[in-house]
């Protein structure tokens, strides 16, 4: 049993690789069987749903690894902003490490069509992205920010942060990264002044 979980989470790994590297069109079983050295019968046997059922756990995974990467940032932030920081400069070391090839793994779920062919891939989509905003919510309230703006500037985190990936690599450059750090800090530490001065009235 042990063996055959370990297959699969090779699989579900490399298919989130795979997806952030290609996207969703450009994945094939074969690629995620190669990568991940599984044997061609773990195909039908994990994944019975086929490659929907492998895009919609490889969006999860990326999912629990960005929410375990806001967690551990938050551990080190003494502000909104620096959470911001964090989480921004670990972006764009990954994507100039990667040779601008890093991506999303849910993204192309969405921007493909994958998410139009099958609902369960569609609330999938919706599902993981909103479990990575809501994470960003409650640290933000966490560390000051009201609950209201809190979601506001988690929501602009995301946004940013699939905007600056997207425009990233299409200019292999990290400028978009530093751009959307710039005004997003600008912007947390505005919501944790407003928030701090309404304490003190």
């Amino acid at each position: 049993m042990g063996q055959r979980s370990d297959t699969k989470e090779k699989m579900v790994q490399a298919a989130k690789q795979l997806i952030r590297e290609r996207g969703y069109n450009a994945t094939a079983f074969s690629d995620v069987l190669k990568l991940s050295a599984a044997p061609r019968g773990s195909v039908y046997f994990h994944f019975p749903g086929g490659k929907s059922q492998l895009a919609r756990e490889a969006a999860e995974a990326h999912a629990h690894e960005q929410v375990a990467i806001i967690d551990r940032a938050a551990d080190h932030a003494p502000s909104a902003a620096r959470l911001v920081e964090l989480y921004m400069d670990l972006g764009r070391d990954l994507m100039v490490n990667s040779g601008y090839g890093w991506g999303c793994g849910i993204a192309p779920l969405v921007t493909e069509g994958a998410s139009q062919d099958s609902a369960e891939v569609g609330e999938t989509s919706r599902r993981t992205f909103s479990e990575i905003v809501d994470r960003f919510a409650f640290h933000f309230v966490l560390l000051g920010v009201d609950r209201a703006e809190a979601r506001v500037l988690a929501d602009a985190v995301m946004a940013g942060v699939e905007g600056a990936m997207i425009t990233s690599r299409a200019l292999r450059s990290p400028a978009p990264y530093d751009s959307i750090r710039t005004v997003l800090v600008r912007y947390a530490d505005a919501v944790s002044q407003k928030a701090a001065s309404r304490k003190r009235d």
